[in-house]
């Protein structure tokens, strides 16, 4: 029990032997919520394809290419004002000194108009800069929830598209963590990166010119500041990259192991295995522990050395402005004004270098998000429905299989040769050791997974030819484990059809002997089932999901030890009820107790894959063989 909650694998879907996939084991235990030190020495997978990556989530993005557009052009505009404002208010100090030495000389008073008339400009300008900014923050605020919408959309509509076997070997909590931690990334990140790459572009565009407008000496000097920079970027970049990518792949594997302790937590306390699951938490706790704090620590590199780049070019600039103003060189020697204007020119240039930086780490983290987003986009689906599917209305649920050839893997066959042919209305039993594909002959009538040889026929139509909600719309399917979600069991059972009456729902659970043990619990139809509906026992599950069938009416019925999890007078009370739903419509009944099955029309007994006896009941215990075996073995094993 430990082993299984310690490394618990994918389960194949049946009761057949799939592959599976174990947990490596730590090299060493790692204990507490945050143990093991900052040199934990993970290896983390590298981005595999960045540019390719950020190609589809510009093309996301360009499906609102109009509103792009509206938040460039005011982006631009913003920045453009709050670019002109400092040689404005450069040109207030130099006309303000000048006036202060012409007073001083004249001894007048200093006049004040022009410049008052000159900062309340510089006002209006910083006034409309910030009202541009806001409208566009606001527009784009409003694209990249659009966008968040679409991705999840698009994952929620390939969950649909995905083969079974997918799940089979993949965490489903690796998949929410795509629905939602990683999509949050790219929501949170896609406003900032926008708005910051116009602004910035623009701004450092903008400054430049404006810079050699005052000196082009000092102009000069300060662009040696961008190879250093550019460097330091591209330094800080391609270590925190792959660290970036880690975190979230690590963030996936522990969001799912979480959700499968949650859904077990019964099981886990009943065995006695808190604190196994515990420190298998604290693995996976450590492991992004590692990756996270090395992807901030190099993230976090990034504004420091820019700002350490940036205060050597202030200082700089302080001490080439002052000597240029002093000794007065050029034709146009460069005033005090110029100075003041070229220093915050400076601290812009140095905070756009800044965001520049910024970007470049949010980028990161929005493409390691966005390339496991999009390498669940591109997984490969499902074959497509044929454009000419088969009417199901005419159905009369005639079903044979021909050469059926099945494997999980190319390289394990679990359905060798399976052939049968199934007359209308007839009751199939299908028996046989565990692991001999009993339930993966009726998940392969149903579609739910390709074939690898031979064909599935239903009323002499292959299953190819129907579309997958056309020819699932012909089963009921009652399983052995019974799913119920968060609703009340009046809407669970309406599941199965989702347009019946309140009348037909509680007519489909007398059916089902469920009527009675619902009225009994407090709200009785309209109480509410809870996640893992352990709010009512595992046997009334099962009831439940059995009236969901009754209800649905289908064409082919499959029961799936239907009644493994019931008491034994409630087992044949369902039995009566069933044998009221089987009666003229095909059946499919997989059963462990052959006690159950002994009117079947026809009884397969499957063994490695294979059909080794076929007949009714009697026939079968006359041939004297592996079915009788079987059967006999049930009472000498019960009376023991």
């Amino acid at each position: 029990m430990s082993e299984d909650i310690k490394n618990t694998p994918p389960q194949s879907p049946t009761d057949s032997a799939a592959p599976q996939s174990t947990g490596q084991p730590p090299q060493k235990p790692m204990r507490g919520v945050i143990g093991g030190g900052p040199m934990g020495g993970i290896s983390v997978e590298k981005a595999k394809d960045f540019k390719g990556t950020v190609k589809k989530l510009v093309k996301y993005i360009a499906s609102y290419k109009s509103y792009i557009l509206v938040v460039i052009a005011f982006a631009v505009a913003a920045t453009v004002l709050a670019v002109i404002t400092p040689k404005l208010l450069g040109n207030v100090t130099t006309d303000l000194m000048a006036n202060l030495v012409s007073a001083v000389r004249t001894r007048t008073t200093v006049d004040l108009t022009a410049i008052k008339q000159s900062l309340l400009w510089i006002m209006v300008l910083y006034v409309a800069s910030a009202t541009l900014s806001y409208v566009q923050g606001f527009i784009m605020t409003g694209v990249t929830m659009k966008i968040s919408y679409r991705l999840r959309r698009d994952i929620s509509e390939k969950v649909n598209k995905l083969p079974f076997g997918y799940f089979d070997t993949t965490n489903h909590g690796e998949v929410l963590s795509r629905l939602t931690n990683d999509v949050d990334a790219i929501s949170q990140s896609l406003n900032q990166i926008v708005s910051q790459v116009i602004t910035s572009i623009t701004g450092v565009i903008g400054i430049i010119v404006m810079m050699l407008t005052i000196s082009g000496l000092m102009t000069l000097a300060a662009l040696t500041v961008i190879p250093i920079s550019l460097f330091l970027m591209l330094f800080i970049i391609r270590r925190s990259q792959k660290y970036f990518k880690g975190q979230f792949k690590n963030l996936g594997k522990a969001n799912g192991y979480i959700e499968e302790i949650f859904g077990g937590i019964s099981v886990i306390k009943s065995f006695n295995a808190e604190a196994k699951s515990a420190e298998k938490f604290c693995e996976y706790n450590d492991e992004l522990y590692d990756v996270s704090w090395k992807a901030n620590f190099y993230s976090g590199l990034m504004m420091p050395l820019m700002g350490f780049v940036g205060n050597l070019a202030y200082v700089l600039m302080c001490v080439l402005g002052g000597y240029l103003v002093i000794s007065g060189i050029g034709s146009n020697p460069l005033q005090v004004g110029g100075v003041q204007s070229f220093i915050m020119y400076i601290r812009q240039f140095n905070q756009n270098l800044s965001q520049v930086a910024n970007i470049s780490n949010i980028l990161q983290q929005t493409a390691a998000a966005a390339e496991r987003v999009f390498e669940f986009l591109d997984e490969k689906e499902e074959t497509a429905d044929t454009n000419t599917p088969v009417d199901t209305e005419s159905v009369r649920g005639i079903v044979e299989f021909k050469n059926v050839k099945f494997g999980y893997t190319e390289d394990r066959i679990v359905i060798n040769d399976f052939s049968c042919f199934v007359e209308e209305g007839k009751k199939i039993a299908i028996v046989g050791p565990t692991g001999a594909g009993k339930t993966t002959i009726v998940k392969l009538l149903m579609r739910f997974y390709e074939l690898n040889g031979g064909s599935i026929l239903v009323d002499g139509h292959d299953i190819k030819d129907f579309s997958r909600d056309g020819l699932r719309s012909l089963f009921g399917m009652v399983l052995q484990d019974t799913w119920l979600y968060n609703d009340t069991i009046m809407e669970n059972i309406r599941f199965g059809r989702s347009g019946a009456t309140d009348e037909e729902v509680i007519s489909a659970a007398i059916t089902a002997r469920a009527d009675h043990f619902i009225r009994a619990i407090p709200g009785g139809y309209n109480m509410y089932l809870n996640e893992e509906a352990t709010n009512i026992s595992q046997g009334q599950k099962q009831l439940l999901t059995i009236a969901r069938a009754i209800l649905a009416n289908p064409k082919i019925l499959i029961l799936d030890e239907a009644t493994s999890s019931v008491d034994t007078r409630t087992e044949v009370l369902i039995q009566t009820a069933m044998d009221v739903l089987m009666k003229n419509r095909t059946s499919f009944v997989i059963a462990h107790r052959l006690s159950t099955i002994k009117n079947a029309d026809i009884i397969l007994v499957l063994k490695d894959g294979d059909v080794i006896e076929s007949g009714s009941h009697d026939e079968l215990m006359a041939k004297k063989g592996f079915y009788a075996e079987l059967y006999l073995s049930q009472f000498s094993l019960g009376s023991n």
